[in-house]
């Protein structure tokens, strides 16, 4: 439910503003603008959108493509079962596998 700015700008280019959401939505739809766009436009608060830029803050965009973060980054964060934005601390480790194998951790002493 996620698009990216370029995207964007280049579905709605030639919409004719001020428009309201359904508007935005029927020009999506009747382009053949991508469904990944068009389900981010209904993610959108429902008001009347004065520009492109007005629609661009509401619409809930890629962070992966914001930040930069290239397909490979994002596939070992999807193997790592991490979800964005979750601080290093709340993240389920795995077991330590001498632990596992020990029973318990030993140290030396």
């Amino acid at each position: 439910m996620t698009t990216t700015r370029e995207t964007l700008k280049k579905s709605l280019s030639a919409v004719d503003f001020p428009a309201d959401k359904e508007q935005l939505l029927d020009y999506a739809r009747s382009n053949g603008v991508d469904e990944g766009t068009v389900d981010a436009l209904r993610a959108m608060p429902p008001a009347e959108y004065e520009n492109l830029t007005e629609v661009v803050r509401s619409v809930p965009l890629d962070k992966a493509d914001e930040e930069g973060q290239s397909d490979s980054d994002k596939a070992r964060q999807d193997r790592q079962n991490v979800r964005p934005g979750v601080a290093e601390h709340q993240r389920e480790a795995p077991a330590n596998p001498i632990e596992q194998e020990l029973g318990e951790n030993r140290k030396g002493g």
